[in-house]
């Protein structure tokens, strides 16, 4: 039995092509699951992959895609039956194991988790990853004793992007007083839609002084951006307020003090979403399915392309910073 998958391989210059091939179940790995894929979605992670980053990617020919939604066509797991929906993100899918930017994928069961009854594939696809990380945020931030704050908002950077978009709709969600921080033009429109109460330029974020504490001007943050901006975020938190680091599109290193930590207590969180212990990931999902459904807020998100449109131009828009909202990949016809 043959399946569509995008291929990425390298070529005898260095570079990397991507084509559409034919490929056999048999080829996939081992597993426990074998899941007929419906929907995936293009993250970041997937760009870099897609263009040959080895720090996400070691072996080339390869095929991207971290997230994941279909169904169950064959279990070796008493977890699931034949027929169930299910859902994939993180772990190790679309870095160094086949992903899914394919019709078929075969993983651990360890890895899958139920639909959630409130969403549908695609729905499920248009929160993926990018929506585990901002809800994974949150709900580090919340066990540390983070809650909606009066005076204090909470800013999101990157708010047009996958994971501030969703990190917009779900602070929202949550009651939470959202400033939403973006280069981009023309879309505060968009952003109060998702639930930000205030739009801001990126300058907002950006204190270029040499204080080692600014006058505290947020509650908190959930950032995709990384460099001066974290540091800003940090100098700039409340009492005891917290900061969670997602992404690195504006630069991987972070130059600041202790003073932060030491002087205001502000707790620095890191987000890893594809490691997330099971506890923590059932926990995510159970949330986003309840207290956090932005089912309502979906289709504004998202775009729907197919296999054969990740050839074009998608991977170099999300690389390049200039993708709004999410990415919806169809494996259906």
């Amino acid at each position: 039995m043959t399946f569509r998958a995008l291929w990425v391989t390298e070529k005898e210059d260095g570079k990397f092509e991507r084509n559409i091939v034919e490929r056999k179940i048999e080829d996939l790995p081992d597993g426990d699951v074998l899941i007929r894929v419906h929907y995936s979605s293009l993250n970041y992670k997937d760009a870099m992959s897609a263009t040959g980053n080895r720090g996400i990617t070691r072996n080339y020919p390869h095929t991207p895609g971290i997230d994941a939604a279909g169904v169950v066509e064959i279990s070796r797991s008493e977890k699931f039956a034949t027929g169930d929906k299910v859902v994939v993100t993180g772990h190790d899918l679309g870095m160094n194991t086949p992903g899914g930017f394919a019709e078929y994928i075969r993983v651990p069961a360890s890895w899958v988790v139920p639909l959630p009854e409130n969403y549908s594939l695609s729905e499920a696809m248009v929160i993926g990853t990018a929506g585990f990380t901002a809800g994974l945020a949150l709900l580090k931030m919340e066990m540390l004793g983070m809650k909606p704050h009066e005076e204090y908002p909470m800013v999101v950077t990157g708010a047009t992007g996958g994971v501030g978009s969703m990190a917009v709709a779900i602070l929202s969600k949550a009651g939470y007083n959202v400033t939403a921080v973006t280069g981009k033009t023309d879309v505060n429109e968009y952003l109060e839609f998702l639930g930000a109460k205030s739009v801001k330029p990126r300058d907002y974020v950006n204190d270029t002084s040499d204080k080692k504490l600014i006058k505290p001007r947020w509650m908190g943050a959930i950032d995709t951006v990384g460099g001066n901006t974290l540091a800003t975020l940090l100098k700039g938190c409340c009492n005891e307020g917290s900061v969670a680091t997602t992404g690195l599109v504006s630069s991987p290193e972070l130059h600041t003090t202790v003073y932060p930590f030491i002087l205001n207590g502000v707790n620095l969180i890191g987000v890893g979403s594809a490691g997330t212990l099971d506890e923590f990931r059932f926990k995510v999902w159970e949330k986003l399915n309840n207290e956090w459904l932005i089912q309502d807020k979906l289709k504004t998100v998202a775009r729907m392309i197919t296999l054969e449109d990740l050839k074009s131009n998608y991977i170099e828009t999300i690389l390049a910073g200039k993708m709004v909202g999410r990415t919806v990949v169809s494996l259906i016809d």
